[in-house]
């Protein structure tokens, strides 16, 4: 199967966390579209990021189309397609004349133009998939740093104004968990072009992290979506990231998990949560709790459909 490359079944579990946090980060954007439809008008803001994202996206689509295992590659990209279409499209529609026309040579130049002559070069030029695969990785991994790297102007912006009002910490928590995921499944994957630009990615994520704790005081303004933080889902995840490393980690040096690995991995949720608010630790321990209860649900499942089969034959 595709998925579970040399039968390693983490390449499958770090795939799936990676595209559910990536599809997070890609809905991220949705309140400031709600916002430019509601006002109709895009008050000020650019269309830069989502032509920059569609144009990543298109890259590792052709690299994962080249190199056959990464499947779970394909999907998320395909998704996020999609997704910066509609943001790019509604930013069209509500655009003055000069920002219109300003995307729209940029959405030929890059998205059409660059993505034309990637392709053209590397499929003509370039002899056999191996080697194609390899140019398109290089190309994949220098791109993606360079758009790791975008953030410094924000982090730079924090530091002056010693305000995180425009680095929202459910956007930088799920971008560091999503460079974490991508990591190991390139990792298991033995695919190291996507799993090398992810370090920078989650070093990135960190030091945003860090700037989130040292200047959320200065900041009135706070991220709530229905009533509650987006960080109590974030830690809740982190949570669930961080025992499935464990369990990966004790699994392969041949031990089983216990609940000491349960108790180290919720520790440092809790620790996570608590640097966005104290009420953030109660809601971060009752979502792990029923994650805990659905991973181990799951996992007996799984455990008694081995059996049954062990005993068929």
């Amino acid at each position: 199967m595709g998925f579970l490359v040399g039968g390693n079944p983490w390449v499958l579990v770090f795939g799936v966390l990676g595209n559910v946090i990536s599809l997070m980060v890609l809905l991220a954007p949705v309140p400031t579209f709600y916002r430019i439809c509601k006002k109709k008008s895009t008050q000020g803001f650019h269309s830069t990021p989502y032509l920059v994202t569609l144009f990543s996206a298109t890259l590792w689509i052709y690299y994962a189309l080249l190199d056959a295992h990464a499947n779970l590659v394909i999907t998320i990209n395909s998704l996020t397609c999609v997704i910066q279409a509609v943001y790019i499209g509604l930013y069209l529609s509500y655009a003055s004349k000069e920002a219109r026309m300003v995307t729209l040579r940029w959405l030929l130049l890059l998205n059409v133009g660059a993505f034309s002559l990637v392709f053209l070069l590397t499929f003509f030029l370039i002899q056999g998939v191996v080697e194609r695969v390899k140019v398109m990785g290089w190309i994949c991994m220098v791109f993606t740093i360079s758009v790791f790297a975008a953030p410094l102007s924000i982090m730079r912006q924090v530091i002056r104004t010693k305000s995180v009002e425009f680095m929202p910490f459910p956007l930088s928590f799920f971008l560091t968990l999503s460079a974490v995921a991508w990591f190991f499944y390139g990792f298991f994957l033995r695919d190291y072009f996507v799993a090398l630009p992810n370090i920078l990615g989650f070093l990135f994520g960190i030091i945003q992290i860090g700037l989130y704790v040292i200047y959320r005081r200065n900041t009135i303004a706070t991220t709530r979506t229905g009533g509650l933080s987006l960080p109590d889902l974030s830690s809740s995840l982190l949570f669930l990231l961080f025992l499935t490393f464990i369990g990966n980690f004790q699994e392969s040096s041949g031990s089983r998990t216990g609940w000491g690995s349960v108790v180290l991995a919720e520790i440092v949720a809790l620790v996570a949560a608590s640097t966005v608010h104290r009420v953030c630790i109660t809601t971060c321990f009752l979502f792990s709790i029923g994650l805990l209860y659905e991973v181990n649900k799951l996992s007996g499942m799984m455990l008694s459909k081995t059996e049954a089969k062990a005993k068929r034959l």
